[in-house]
């Protein structure tokens, strides 16, 4: 092989997988000559490591010269940055992703096991949602997790940060008992109050949460079974106060009607018993509105009956008069 092809001159991380957030930079079998040119593109770092410790962290987009008299640990042309194996001297030079990591996705394993404010029974409640981060500290988050791997991808930060701020949210969404009705009107605030309790985590690792969001919220099987059934009740009260009846004259009719629908040509004649019984009870519920509602005009003549009374036994109307108004009054009825 041609001695100029041993040397490379120009390193950088060509064609970046989105993926990909730590990355090895491998020779393929070259060696890097003296003043060769790291390369930065917008959104890359770089963490330089020799002899097992962390020399430089490239933070700025741009290139830069790799002199051996900036490095006094390199002692000749040949041992310079050398990645071959058995090298004297051995660099190692990562790339990372320093643009906004977007959309990584999060929810909880287990259902969070709470009992309803409103409605008093055990629910269980699950969430999912999204956020977005950015790397702050390589170097920390190199030390600490990467720990030389080659090659480091959103699946396992993923699943790092998973482990770690699932049980913030479990503990918050289980002490604040949120009602089945009041979950999706308080999205916003749940997120918020949530960013703010696994912010520390993130932190810690070396990186900044930038949002949080929670895409929706699912609640058990049987949690939606109870709500259905309590709804079905509450549509049954608001009808039977259209109707005029109470709800358990309601609940009498219903189960006339279900039993009439059980049974064959007997169903029919109880079916018309309970339609004259349902007719009854209608009708007496209307008759109990109209007697509320002409209540006060009967009130309001009875009192007039009583004052033209007074009237005349005061002897300040004519028998004849009294006897007038009075025929008045009641034709008025």
């Amino acid at each position: 092989m041609d001695i100029l092809h041993q040397f490379r001159s120009v390193i950088q991380w060509d064609d970046p997988n989105e993926n990909e957030l730590f990355i090895k930079f491998t020779d393929k079998g070259e060696e890097i000559k003296n003043a060769s040119k790291l390369i930065l593109l917008p959104g890359q770092g770089c963490i330089l490591t020799y002899e097992g410790s962390i020399e430089g962290v490239f933070e700025e987009e741009g290139m830069y010269d790799l002199k051996s008299d900036n490095k006094p640990f390199i002692t000749t042309i040949k041992k310079f940055l050398s990645m071959r194996e058995g090298s004297e001297h051995l660099m190692g030079i990562w790339f990372y992703r320093k643009a906004n990591i977007l959309n990584m996705r999060w929810g909880t394993r287990v259902p969070i096991a709470y009992t309803d404010p409103v409605y008093t029974f055990p629910i269980l409640l699950s969430a999912f949602g999204n956020y977005s981060i950015r790397i702050t500290e390589p170097k920390n988050f190199f030390i600490n997790v990467i720990a030389g791997q080659e090659v480091y991808c959103h699946a396992d930060l993923k699943e790092v940060f998973l482990s770690r701020i699932v049980q913030p949210i479990t503990d918050y969404l289980a002490n604040a008992k949120f009602s089945y009705v009041d979950i999706d009107s308080n999205l916003n605030n749940i997120a918020n109050e949530v960013k703010e309790r696994t912010e520390p985590v993130f932190n810690d690792l070396g990186f900044k949460l930038l949002d949080y969001r929670i895409e929706g919220t699912q609640f058990d099987k049987d949690t939606l079974d109870r709500i259905a059934k309590i709804s079905d009740i509450q549509a049954e009260v608001k009808a039977a106060q259209i109707a005029g009846i109470n709800y358990t004259e309601h609940q009498q009719l219903q189960a006339m009607r279900d039993a009439a629908n059980n049974q064959g040509n007997a169903g029919m004649v109880m079916g018309m018993r309970m339609g004259m019984q349902t007719g009854n009870m209608m009708n007496q519920g209307l008759q109990n509105q109209q007697q509320n509602q002409s209540s006060p005009q009967t009130e309001s003549l009875t009192n007039k009956l009583k004052k033209l009374k007074e009237l005349f036994e005061m002897e300040l109307i004519t028998e004849a008069e009294y006897t007038e108004k009075k025929k008045a009054i009641l034709d008025s009825m």
